[in-house]
């Protein structure tokens, strides 16, 4: 009896710690420098420290300028690296017991565009392709020219915005995932205010079993 008592108690506590680690305050303090070359394991901690203490989480990071948390939960962080560039992390279920973690970086200067990695918890990198089936491209964002339009000039519009940009952003409040087509903010502005009526709204996906799929 006592064995199977000592078992069950071994176990409760293995099935404790699994579930701590696959909270975003542990997988954050644990990510590996080799991922976060602007912030120390110093740095990191003294984010989650500030925020417990309720006080505005900035540090001095490795480059010498100022880094700070804005919001950290029990699934989501994010962090405003420098003036140009944020970092954001998202814990998603695949399973009842299994967690991936989702990361954007994203860069404007001055158009924003971001890149999406995905890990398990201990921070070893995923394949995207199982968690989101594809980014958008250009032709998701611009639509097709209504009959009013100058066929040409829509052309040569769309022509012009020959680099696709987009920002995306995790919630904080659900498991969605929003694109924001940025192009024209590299555009000159009069080719920008041309192409801005036939620009879409944002497009979001939501996390369904296990994976990104369009909203």
């Amino acid at each position: 009896m006592m064995k199977k008592l000592s078992a069950l108690i071994c176990l409760s506590f293995v099935w404790l710690v699994s579930l701590q680690a696959q909270d975003a305050k542990t997988c954050f303090k644990n990510m590996p420098d080799s991922l976060s070359s602007i912030l120390t394991s110093v740095n990191r901690a003294d984010f989650i420290d500030f925020l417990d203490s309720k006080m505005k989480a900035e540090v001095t990071n490795s480059f010498g300028s100022k880094s700070e948390m804005t919001e950290l939960s029990s699934d989501y962080a994010h962090v405003k690296m420098t003036p140009q560039s944020t970092w954001q992390m998202k814990l998603l279920s695949v399973n009842d017991s299994t967690k991936v973690i989702c990361t954007i970086s994203t860069v404007c200067a001055p158009a924003c565009d971001s890149h999406i990695n995905f890990y398990t918890t201990d921070w070893k990198e995923l394949p995207a392709a199982p968690y989101l089936s594809g980014l958008p491209v250009l032709t998701d964002f611009i639509v097709e020219a209504p009959d009013s339009v100058d066929i040409y000039e829509y052309q040569e519009v769309c022509r012009k915005a020959d680099m696709p940009l987009m920002k995306a952003d995790l919630s904080s409040k659900d498991a969605t995932l929003t694109f924001t087509f940025t192009t024209p903010d590299y555009m000159e502005k009069e080719a920008a205010d041309k192409l801005k009526p036939f620009i879409r709204r944002p497009i979001t996906f939501v996390w369904k079993e296990g994976k990104f799929i369009l909203l």
